[in-house]
């Protein structure tokens, strides 16, 4: 699952109010060697901005095609001249599974989060941060209590005179799964800017009870990124 890193490196870098891009990675991760595709827009306006991400896996398992959608969407809206702002966001999906004659499918439970945002960038735009404190509902929790928190994080540090770039996000939040009442996922990303419009790199997905996994794993990537 993706974050606004990349556009928002690119968006301040070569000062464009509207950023979009397509990215493809490909899963290194143990019992995976599958793509995933995202795509990512961010728009500032007078008022804060708004950003969504839409991904898809393809061909997890034995499915063919498409094994797994899902959709983020956020709201910020400045307060003030402060640097806080007033945070809402919707994320949830579905996919599919196959195991040689069975298979099935299921949803990513819906959840609705709200809260603060501070964020901080260098005055050269060199380096940034977010930090977001969030109420989190959740549909159809394991143990019919919806009422939970998330703790995130951003950062971006560009370097090399903007050839290269290094992002991620850091969650924290309160789910009950299988494994704990506890997830943490974070996705540090590293990219080689070749032009304003490509960037090659990837990611590693740190993780802890996250996606039907227990315990602690981690998942590289190599990816690819075009930018509108």
């Amino acid at each position: 699952m993706k974050k606004l890193f990349g556009v928002l490196f690119f968006s301040v870098l070569f000062g464009n109010t509207f950023s979009q891009n397509i990215q493809l990675h490909y899963d290194m991760g143990k019992d995976r060697g599958y793509f995933t595709s995202t795509v990512e827009m961010f728009k500032p306006d007078k008022l804060g901005n708004t950003f969504f991400f839409i991904d898809f896996d393809y061909g997890a398992g034995d499915v063919e095609g498409v094994s797994l959608g899902y959709f983020e969407i956020a709201r910020c809206f400045k307060l003030g001249k402060s640097p806080f702002s007033w945070h809402g966001e919707y994320n949830g999906g579905l996919g599919q599974w196959k195991a040689g004659n069975l298979g099935g499918a299921y949803t990513i439970n819906n959840a609705w989060l709200t809260g603060l945002d501070y964020s901080w960038n260098a005055s050269d735009f060199s380096r940034g941060f977010s930090l977001k404190v969030l109420y989190k509902n959740i549909a159809n929790t394991m143990d019919d209590k919806p009422n939970n928190f998330q703790l995130t994080g951003i950062w971006y540090l560009n370097f090399c005179k903007g050839k290269m770039s290094f992002t991620g996000f850091a969650d924290f939040w309160k789910e009950t799964t299988a494994f704990g009442d506890f997830v943490f996922l974070s996705e540090p990303q590293i990219w080689y800017n070749t032009s304003k419009h490509f960037a090659v790199g990837g990611e590693v997905e740190l993780s802890n009870n996250f996606g039907g996994m227990e315990g602690f794993k981690i998942m590289p990537t190599l990816g690819a990124k075009y930018i509108f």
